[in-house]
């Protein structure tokens, strides 16, 4: 199982100068080969982007309004997409996005307003981020208006929240000719009543999110693409799609066609780069041996940038002895970060230099000199003793026991599929049996049942994503959020008990005073100023209690291979985490000359 990292933070200008020179548009047969980073090739999935498994990909025959850039600090920061340009009120009250003019469906088709607000609807029927029917949701879009053939207006609600910029911007596009049909002719009508309350609004949402399924599974006939290209058929083994000629930038998409080839798991990726078959490949777990098989391809080069992402050893605190910070600090001075990175991730991560929540890069950007003043754990098995014997932990012939003399036998549970957890769990371990800690892993058969574990408190101790920037409200939610019991509900935050609703972390509603899942909440509204007070609050917090021990950050590591094509993002480019379409839309790619 394969996990992107996140976009890079760069200059714009470093960009700009990627992009300059000639030789862009269509060689006599081009073929761009590629793999999907979000999923395997389905050849009976329906050509719908709402499908998970659909026939459709993001940057080539799908389009969003914009494209994120990921930036270290600003989760508005976006490239154009389907969108020329977008303007938002201070508040983000109503943001107003004016259409590329030129852009037209691969029919011949105008893209216009209607196609937006038809795609809104869609995306209500699905719900989240923006467009959700629960009354009072922090961020949701109140109303939808066409202003003019090419600019729509979308007004957030009352409970405003500092992602609806982002949220409205990521929302794809579909043609209303083809999928319109799909809503009913009252249902904007019946979104309004939804947004009520009582048994008229509870049934009129019930009837929004029924049309889940029939959107899902909807199979149009053929694509019909405002991207740079369209599918032109696909097979279990890969999918082909060809050159769009209405797409409104065609002159800087230099492939004829693109390929996207299937895969099984890592191993086969890793095959198509040892052969050289990928022009281009986004982030996949490599042990360090296949990585130099990788390298020593001729063409093959890599791409590194920033990754808001990182690894952690996370903790059910409802199961003895994990309830007890002194003990998850303990652990963290016995776990040597560097030598389990080195075994790891070696390509794709760096060892954290503490856990603050955030990642490294990010952290320093947020909190300052203040990064410094956070305990960064370093190994120290005396420390780790006299944490455990504070604790009451006890130590009989050479291994630690629980408070009662009962045996103390610590399990990290990982997915079999994630390999570099498997490969840093199995480090950890090793680690913790040569301080006396009997610990030992146990693998998941897949990702899927993995959270369906952690969700019903099997696990004592697991590895869990972390510091998915860049907004850091996206970012403590992960520690501060539904698995840690804080839930936001028709406006109102509660915190359920632990091992109920979700909340397997089982951590405390308020440590010292301080409530964090409220803090995390009002991250939500908060001015940028706000925002890294209380971000340097949750870093010292999680620095003390240690939720989670965070054990990696990411490097968005890509793989290009410059002998067909050249002009790549450059190393620390913001661009690095978009498909290659992306890439294609900015200007990035060139046929290499003969």
């Amino acid at each position: 199982m394969k996990r992107l990292a996140a976009i890079a933070a760069a200059l714009t200008a470093a960009l700009a100068a990627t992009a300059c020179g000639s030789g862009q548009g269509a060689g006599a047969g081009a073929v761009y080969t590629t793999i999907d980073g979000s999923k395997q090739i389905d050849a009976t999935a329906p050509i719908n982007p709402f499908n998970p498994k659909g026939s459709t990909f993001v940057g080539y025959d799908v389009m969003a309004l914009a494209w994120p850039k990921n930036d270290l600090m600003d989760p508005n920061a976006f490239y154009p997409g389907l969108a020329r340009s977008w303007t938002a009120t201070p508040d983000q009250g109503e943001v107003v996005v004016h259409l590329q003019p030129r852009a037209r469906w691969s029919d011949g088709r105008p893209v216009t307003s209607q196609d937006v607000r038809a795609s809104i609807g869609l995306a209500y029927t699905q719900g989240g981020t923006a467009y959700t029917v629960n009354a009072g949701a922090a961020g949701a879009a109140a109303d939808i208006r066409v202003v003019d053939e090419r600019t729509v207006a979308i007004r957030q609600g009352a409970n405003r929240s500092n992602a609806f910029l982002r949220n409205v911007l990521s929302t794809v596009i579909v043609p209303a000719h083809v999928f319109g049909h799909l809503l009913p002719a009252d249902f904007w009508t019946t979104l309004a009543q939804a947004r009520g309350t009582g048994k008229a609004a509870e049934a009129a949402k019930a009837e929004i999110t029924g049309l889940s399924q029939q959107v899902i599974s909807f199979a149009p006939a053929r694509d019909v693409s405002a991207g740079p290209f369209v599918l032109e058929r696909v097979n279990p083994g890969a999918a082909l799609l060809r050159r769009n000629e209405y797409f409104y930038d065609a002159d800087k998409i230099a492939p004829d066609r693109v390929k996207v080839l299937n895969y099984t798991g890592n191993e086969q990726i890793w095959n198509y780069l040892v052969s050289g078959k990928l022009d281009s490949a986004p982030f996949t777990a490599v042990p360090a041996a296949v990585m130099a098989r990788i390298k020593r391809t001729p063409g093959n080069e890599i791409r590194r940038g920033y990754s808001p992402v990182a690894a952690s050893l996370a903790f059910n605190q409802s199961h003895a002895p994990y309830g007890d910070p002194r003990v998850r600090r303990a652990l963290a001075y016995l776990i040597d970060r560097t030598q389990m990175t080195r075994i790891a991730s070696p390509e794709a991560g760096t060892p954290a230099v503490t856990t603050s929540g955030v990642h490294a890069d990010a952290a320093r950007a947020w909190l300052g000199a203040g990064l410094d003043t956070l305990n960064p754990y370093p190994v120290d098995p005396a420390k780790a003793s006299a944490e455990l014997r504070a604790a009451g932990m006890v130590k009989k012939d050479g291994r630690w026991a629980m408070p009662d003399g009962s045996p103390w036998k610590l399990r990290i549970n990982v997915p079999a599929s994630f390999s570099d957890w498997v490969a840093a769990a199995k480090s950890i371990t090793s680690q913790l049996n040569d301080h006396g800690i009997d610990a030992s892993v146990v693998t998941s058969a897949d990702y899927v049942l993995y959270l369906d574990e952690l969700a019903q408190g099997k696990i004592d101790v697991g590895f869990w994503l972390m510091a998915l920037g860049p907004s850091p409200y996206n970012i403590y939610q992960r520690l501060y959020g539904p698995a840690n019991g804080w839930q936001l509900l028709a406006g109102r935050l509660r915190h359920a008990p632990p091992g109920q609703d979700g909340n397997w972390m089982g951590g405390p509603e308020t440590i010292g005073g301080v409530n964090p899942g409220e803090l995390t909440n009002r991250l939500n509204l908060a001015t940028p100023e706000e925002q890294k007070r209380i971000v340097g609050t949750l870093a010292r917090l999680t620095n003390e209690q240690l939720p989670v021990i965070q054990l990696y950050d990411y490097v968005n590591t890509q793989f290009v291979n410059s002998t067909r094509f050249t002009g790549w993002p450059p190393s620390g480019s913001e661009a690095l985490r978009l498909p290659a379409g992306v890439w294609m839309q900015l200007g990035l790619i060139h046929e290499r000359s003969p």
